[in-house]
């Protein structure tokens, strides 16, 4: 998973083919919940460029993409959104791999 470094980075990864970013944060323990299934879930997608956003860091993103909770994932392909999988709730390796099934098609 590349961990965003900045916007303009953001911006490059998602218009190349698929990517998805997850939005989370250090102090939210619904995204500890689901961080240590992410590299199986990768693992599931290789053709998916996942990219970690620390929701604290990158506010202005969260606000751009309508990122209202955390742990969210906004689906791209060739820069255009795909889909999204956002929620204030915890989510499951499970859910977030239908997710992946309904956007990596």
């Amino acid at each position: 998973m590349i961990t965003l470094e900045s916007e303009t980075q953001l911006h490059d990864l998602i218009n190349n083919d698929q990517a998805v970013a997850f939005f989370s944060a250090d102090w939210c323990p619904d995204c500890r919940v689901i961080e240590p299934a992410m590299p199986e879930i990768e693992e599931a997608y290789p053709n998916v460029t996942f990219i970690s956003i620390d929701r604290d860091q990158f506010i202005d993103l969260c606000q751009e993409y309508d990122i209202f909770g955390i742990p969210s994932f906004v689906a791209f392909k060739n820069g255009a959104e795909t889909g999204r999988f956002v929620s204030k709730d915890r989510k499951t390796k499970e859910e977030v791999m239908a997710f992946m099934d309904r956007v990596s098609g």
